[in-house]
């Protein structure tokens, strides 16, 4: 995924959102964002398997993976989809730290997680695999955007390139339909203010 276009309102967004009085969003709030809106037109992957059956979820949840300091937590942002960034962000970034604190309360784990997204960028992963977390059918693996030499127009480039890697549970979601969703959402994040309206 070309990341130029999604650093660059990011900024916009953080400078808006400094103005205002604070608040800032990460990359991996566009990332969860644009999850959201990619499951909302492929509501296939939004799925579980429980004894046997699949699950279809109407309403998103994005799981968010969070170190800690003896493993890994999943917080959840319920509704990413009909959220406004901003207010996502804030969730991610309160209910991550209240788990590094071990301070998470029950309202923070209210909502089970429809799909999770597992972000190592932070660490200068460049590509990995994630580990679907039961009962859900997929979970995202995304690495840092690097600077990366791309031909546009006949002419080398560089461009800030983020690779992403979906494993999908194949009893409950087929290849095509994760194609599909990995199109929209390489296409929500190369083309980023259609996430905002």
């Amino acid at each position: 995924v070309e990341m130029d276009a999604a650093l660059a309102l990011r900024s916009q967004i953080n400078e808006a959102l400094a103005a205002a009085g604070g608040g800032k969003v990460s990359v991996n709030d566009l990332v969860v964002k644009a999850t959201a809106r990619a499951l909302r037109a492929h509501p296939l992957l939004n799925v579980s398997w429980d004894d046997g059956a699949r699950i279809r979820h109407d309403r998103i949840h994005i799981g968010v993976a969070v170190s800690l300091d003896d493993g890994l937590i999943t917080v959840t942002a319920p509704d990413v989809d009909v959220r406004p960034l901003g207010e996502v962000a804030a969730d991610i970034a309160g209910k991550a730290q209240r788990a590094r604190e071990g301070r998470l309360t029950s309202d923070d784990m209210a909502y089970p997680s429809t799909f999770t997204v597992s972000n190592l960028g932070m660490y200068g992963v460049e590509s990995f695999t994630a580990i679907i977390n039961p009962p859900e059918a997929c979970i995202l693996a995304v690495g840092g955007a690097i600077a990366t030499p791309v031909v546009r127009d006949g002419a080398v480039v560089v461009r800030q390139v983020m690779k992403v890697t979906l494993s999908a549970d194949h009893r409950v979601v087929d290849g095509a339909s994760a194609a599909a969703f990995l199109v929209t959402f390489k296409q929500l994040l190369e083309q980023p203010l259609g996430m905002l309206v």
